[in-house]
């Protein structure tokens, strides 16, 4: 293992449902962008641009494809499955994993964005949802103060990596990782985006660096710049992006609001999003703060959040037209 992370592109099954709370939404004016605070420098570390060569390219070999959907259902999900990252209390891994599976079976995800996952838990519900299921898994890398690159692993041995990762009912292909500037001294997160074949829409699932995250800087913020990148990597309209984004909604009263980007929000929508104007949502995190988004530039008709009661995060759903 170099320093390059990898990425793992399994092949598996599974079935769907619906979720509930639909909402209406008017036409959308382009708003102006708020932007607070001063740049900073920032330097140009350890990008997932040098970790990206590990990534796979897509599946060599397909079963026979299924139709086209016309609607889809997408989830995000923190796990919290990392059990040395305040996650010791959130529940077993075998917990996680009947909560992952029961995203799909109860809820109707046909596609999850998952972080803070362990590669081992999202190989086993793969493997329990059948062979028309498929994931890619990306390691998170813990850089020391000399620049050496670890891989972060989870606490039991047959969990393997910890991670992020996407878990789609549909073949995935294209699989590429967004170059973003990362800590220093710290945890590498990152962006891995794959276009889900059948509905023919681009996905990338995003698990950005809190504020304070650089050892060796701690006053720097790459929020902004991992925003932008992530931002700019997806197409207008046939997209789904999101993840754990590590910041509040921008608005009055998020000091913060200066990291967000054109595009978000304005470009594509965000689940919860009810007008132009709005940027509410409701909190998704244990803290009460909302920390998990999903954007997209199609139709959407449903948004849920689900407390799936093994982890700190709750689970946030999204149902788009896609036909």
């Amino acid at each position: 293992m170099t320093d390059c992370a990898r990425a793992q592109l399994l092949v598996s099954g599974g079935s769907g449902g619906d979720d509930a709370g639909v909402f209406s939404l008017p036409a959308r004016p382009r708003l102006p962008r708020q932007r607070h605070g001063g740049r900073r420098r920032l330097i140009l570390t350890a990008t997932v641009a040098g970790v990206a060569a590990g990534v796979t390219a897509a599946l060599t070999l397909h079963p026979p494809r299924s139709p086209a959907p016309r609607t889809l259902t997408v989830a995000t999900w923190n796990m919290c499955g990392v059990r040395q990252w305040h996650c010791a209390g959130t529940g077993s891994p075998e917990r996680k994993r009947r909560a992952l599976t029961g995203l799909v079976t109860n809820s109707g995800a046909r596609l999850v964005l998952l972080q803070e996952a362990c590669a081992g838990d999202v190989a086993a519900v793969r493997r329990s949802l059948g062979t028309s299921w498929h994931t890619a898994f990306r390691p998170y890398l813990a850089r020391d103060a000399t620049g050496r690159a670890t891989p972060v692993h989870c606490a039991e041995a047959a969990q393997g990596e910890a991670g992020y990762a996407i878990l789609a009912g549909y073949p995935l292909a294209s699989l590429t990782s967004v170059p973003a500037q990362q800590p220093t001294v710290g945890v590498t997160r990152g962006i891995l985006c794959a276009t889900v074949e059948a509905p023919g829409i681009r996905v990338c699932d995003a698990h950005l660096s809190p504020a304070h995250s650089d050892a060796a800087h701690p006053g720097w913020d790459f929020r902004d710049d991992q925003l932008k990148a992530l931002a700019a990597t997806v197409p207008s309209r046939r997209t789904v992006y999101g993840g754990d984004l590590n910041v509040s909604p921008p608005g009055p009263r998020n000091p913060a609001s200066w990291v967000w980007p054109a595009g978000p929000y304005i470009r594509q929508r965000e689940c919860a999003q009810t007008s132009a104007t709005s940027r509410a949502g409701r909190p998704t995190h244990a803290s009460g703060h909302k920390l998990d988004y999903l954007f997209t530039g199609l139709e959407r008709t449903r948004c849920t959040v689900r407390d799936l009661d093994a982890s700190d995060h709750s689970a946030l759903l999204m149902r788009v037209r896609t036909g």
